[in-house]
C-alpha cells in the first residue's frame, strides 16, 4: 500500500507540512524508519532516534522543528495515541478470507446469511441464526441454533457462540473466545460451605452432599461495536440475560460471570474476572487480572487498577486498587504503612530490650 503524507495527514485530521505529495509505504518505530516509510514519533523524546535514523518524513508532537530533524514533510498530531488509532486503521492488515461461502462449511437451510458474506472452512452454523451482511467468519467457528449477530461482524478462527446468543453490528470477536457457556452455578440441599464462610463463620464443615447444576436458562445479550479479546469466556445468565454494552472492549483471557451487567464502553483488561450478578456501570475500566466479586456495583466512569480485588460495591468517579479494593490514595499509605512494619518491629524490640535493663521502679 501507498499513500501521500497530504492523504495520510487528511485520514488523522491532521496538519502537513513539508513535500506532502511523496508516497509512504507504512509506519515505522523512529529509530528504524527508512525513507518511504513514516516515523511514529509524537514526542520529543524521540528526537535523537530520528536523527540517527533514515527517515524522511514523521508524524510529530507540536511545534516539533521538522527540518532541523532532517525531514522533507512531517504530519502534527495533538494528541499521539489517538492518531496512532488512525494510522493502523489506514495501513490495517486484514484477515485473508475468501468472499463467498467455502464448501466445507456445514450451514443449515433455515440460517439467514446477509449480503456478501466471508465465511471459512469447516465453519459450522445452526438452525434459524441471523447473520447480518458483510460479515465475516473464519475456519472453524461454530455458531449455535437461533443466534442473531449483526452487519459486519468479523469472528476469528475457533470461536465458539452458543445457542440464543444476541450480538449487535460491528463484533470483532478473536481466536477461541466463548460466548454463552453454562454459567458457573451449583447448590447443596443445606447451607453449603461457602454461604456459611459468608456469614464470617470461623469454621466450616464440607458436609456429605452432592452440588447439584443450577442450570443457565439465560443468555447473552451484546451491544454494538463491542470486541472480545481471544480465549475469553462470556456465560450466559441464569434466569436474565448476562449484557455486555455497546462499545465494550473485553480483552484476552477474561472470564464474566453468569448475570453480569456490564455497561456501555468499559474497557475490561487481560485475566480480569467478574463474578456472577455484578454490575459494571458505563465508562468502568478494569486492570489487569482485576477481580469483582458477586453481585458487587462499581459507579460509572470507575478505575479498578491491576489485581485490584473489589469485594464491595465502588462508587462512580472512584480510583480503587489493592487487595481489598480501596481508594487508591488509602491503598497507598496502606502499603507504605506495611512497608514500615519490619522497622517498626526492630524499634519495638529495642525498646522491650531497654525496658528489660532498667528493671521495675520502686
Amino acid at each position: 500500500m501507498q499513500i501521500t503524507v497530504e492523504e495520510l495527514a487528511r485520514a488523522l485530521g491532521a496538519e502537513a507540512v513539508g513535500d506532502v505529495d511523496q508516497l509512504i509505504t507504512g509506519p515505522c518505530e523512529p529509530a528504524k524508519a527508512k525513507a518511504g516509510e513514516i516515523a511514529l514519533a509524537m514526542d520529543e523524546t524521540y528526537g535523537e532516534d530520528l536523527l540517527r535514523s533514515e527517515a524522511t518524513t514523521a508524524i510529530l508532537w507540536p511545534g516539533a522543528d521538522w527540518q532541523a530533524l532532517g525531514l522533507t514533510a512531517a504530519i502534527f498530531a495533538p494528541r499521539a495515541r489517538y492518531a496512532l488509532s488512525g494510522v493502523t486503521a489506514v495501513f490495517g492488515v486484514e484477515p485473508d478470507i475468501a468472499e463467498g461461502i467455502h464448501p466445507t462449511a456445514v450451514i443449515d437451510p433455515t440460517a439467514d446469511i446477509g449480503d456478501n458474506p466471508a465465511i471459512g472452512p469447516f465453519v459450522v452454523i445452526g438452525r434459524n441464526v441471523s447473520i447480518g451482511a458483510n460479515t465475516r467468519v473464519l475456519s472453524h467457528t461454530s455458531i449455535a441454533e437461533n443466534v442473531s449477530i449483526g452487519k459486519n461482524a468479523l469472528i476469528y478462527e475457533g470461536v465458539r457462540i452458543r445457542a440464543r446468543v444476541r450480538i449487535g453490528d460491528d463484533f470483532i470477536c478473536q481466536p477461541n473466545a466463548v460466548i454463552g457457556g453454562d454459567g458457573f452455578s451449583f447448590v447443596t440441599p443445606e447451607a453449603g460451605a461457602i454461604e456459611v464462610a459468608r456469614s464470617m463463620s470461623q469454621e466450616v464443615s464440607g458436609g456429605d452432599s452432592e452440588y447439584a447444576r443450577i442450570n443457565s436458562l439465560g443468555t447473552v445479550v451484546i451491544g454494538d461495536r463491542v470486541e472480545v479479546g481471544a480465549n475469553s469466556t462470556i456465560d450466559r445468565g441464569t434466569i436474565s440475560d448476562t449484557v455486555i454494552g455497546t462499545g465494550t472492549k473485553i480483552d484476552n483471557l477474561v472470564q464474566v460471570g453468569h448475570n453480569v451487567k456490564v455497561g456501555k464502553h468499559c474497557l475490561l483488561c487481560g485475566m480480569a474476572g467478574i463474578a456472577g450478578s455484578a454490575i459494571l456501570h458505563d465508562r468502568v475500566i478494569l486492570g489487569g487480572n482485576a477481580g469483582v466479586m458477586d453481585h458487587v456495583t462499581v459507579g460509572a466512569n470507575s478505575i479498578a487498577t491491576g489485581k485490584a480485588a473489589v469485594l464491595s460495591n465502588v462508587p462512580p468517579n472512584r480510583v480503587v486498587m489493592g487487595n481489598p479494593a480501596m481508594p487508591m490514595k488509602a491503598s497507598v499509605d496502606s502499603y507504605k504503612a506495611l512497608r514500615r512494619l519490619p522497622r517498626l518491629a526492630r524499634k519495638l524490640d529495642e525498646l522491650q530490650k531497654q525496658v528489660s535493663k532498667t528493671g521495675p521502679t520502686e
